[in-house]
């Protein structure tokens, strides 16, 4: 097994000082979308767990949205959610936050964690993919653990079909 890259090893590392047995894998193609990750791990797109940045619009903190790849956030019930409006973020804002660039944030290991919610959707699973620091890595874990993991709060954010 070649070493990892240091930003998949950042999010390794976290997993094993949280005492998870996950260990993130580094692909040769990417997946720096749910449809690509889910193919390359051969996966149902919905076990795909999206990491999704906004901005706090009131504290200019982050707001992390762990999503099933098979949903899109809906930005009015997370403001709900957390009693605060969004923002976008950009590209700059999300790896001043994170720590991480976009198509391979993961839902832990973030320099500056914000506040967290995770889709009820990804519960129905045995098992869900997250991004694990790059696009070429991701890692394995039971979403529950994630729950523990990350911090998050679980809720509905999906938008409505």
């Amino acid at each position: 097994m070649s070493a990892l890259s240091p930003s998949a090893q950042k999010v390794q590392n976290a997993l094993a000082a949280a005492g998870s047995g996950a260990m993130v894998t580094e692909h040769e193609n990417p997946g720096r979308t749910a449809a690509e990750a889910a193919e390359l791990l051969r996966c149902d797109i919905a076990q795909i767990a999206k990491s999704i940045i906004f901005k706090n619009a009131t504290t200019g903190t982050s707001v992390l949205v762990i999503t099933s790849g098979a949903n899109r956030v809906d930005e009015k019930k997370v403001s709900a959610l957390i009693g605060e409006k969004l923002a976008k973020a950009d590209a700059n804002f999300v790896r001043e936050q994170t720590g991480f660039a976009i198509g391979g944030v993961p839902p832990i290991a973030h320099a500056n964690p914000g506040t967290i919610l995770l889709d009820e959707d990804l519960l129905k699973f045995a098992t869900v993919f997250p991004a694990g620091g790059t696009p070429h890595a991701m890692f394995e874990v039971d979403p529950m653990e994630l729950v523990g993991l990350s911090g998050a709060r679980v809720a509905d954010v999906k938008l409505a079909r």
